[in-house]
């Protein structure tokens, strides 16, 4: 390890995950809970307007959804968002330590670059309706947007950012925050190069 990402480390208790997430994907778990409830990619297709094509590539890895994605997945497959974006909790509480934090997945654009990087704060709660996380944005040039059922809340912890909520833009430093429901067209990511915030997502 550098010593300036030692560093980075020591100051923000931001630990990066060096190794790839493990365990099932998103879309191993989409895909069971899929066949599980017996729905197919014709059908789902027909409720959240998606590509048979871009479900098959989230199912086997090859496109990492964006959280607006996996929120229509899991009205779609009634399911609970918690359940697709990091699995089933087995607790009623979660204590989690700075070193401990869970890698879950990385989204990508529609172009395949990588936007956001997730780090789960609570996946062993059951029943959870809330998602806390760690997340670590990238620049979004192009100014993709997401629109999607529930609310949002967004502290600011390492650089600044940009978001958009709907024709309203914004620019957030470190203390800054943001609420908004997120059925209103929006998009946040780093000004330049990345940022680092706590994202709680209510899945409504």
């Amino acid at each position: 390890m550098s010593i300036e990402k030692d560093r980075y480390e020591l100051l923000t208790g931001i630990v990066e995950p060096e190794e790839e997430i493990s365990g099932d994907s998103i879309g191993d778990r989409i895909r069971k809970i899929r066949e599980e409830k017996g729905f197919s990619y014709e059908e789902i297709s027909n409720l959240t307007g998606f590509d048979i094509d871009l479900l098959m590539m989230i199912e086997k890895g090859a496109v990492q959804p964006q959280i607006g994605v996996i929120v229509k997945l899991s009205k779609a497959l009634d399911a609970a968002f918690s359940r697709l974006l990091s699995g089933v909790g087995t607790r009623h509480y979660a204590v989690t330590r700075k070193d401990k934090r869970k890698p879950v997945f990385r989204s990508t654009s529609e172009k395949g670059k990588t936007r956001y990087s997730y780090q789960s704060l609570a996946p062993e709660v059951y029943g959870r309706h809330m998602e806390s996380m760690i997340v670590t944005l990238e620049e979004n040039p192009e100014q993709e947007s997401s629109v999607h059922e529930g609310e949002e809340f967004i502290f600011v912890l390492e650089n600044k950012v940009v978001a958009k909520i709907g024709d309203d833009m914004f620019e957030l430093e470190p203390g800054d925050s943001i609420y908004y429901l997120s059925n209103t067209p929006h998009m946040v990511a780093a000004k330049n190069n990345s940022a680092v915030i706590l994202a709680v997502i209510y899945e409504g």
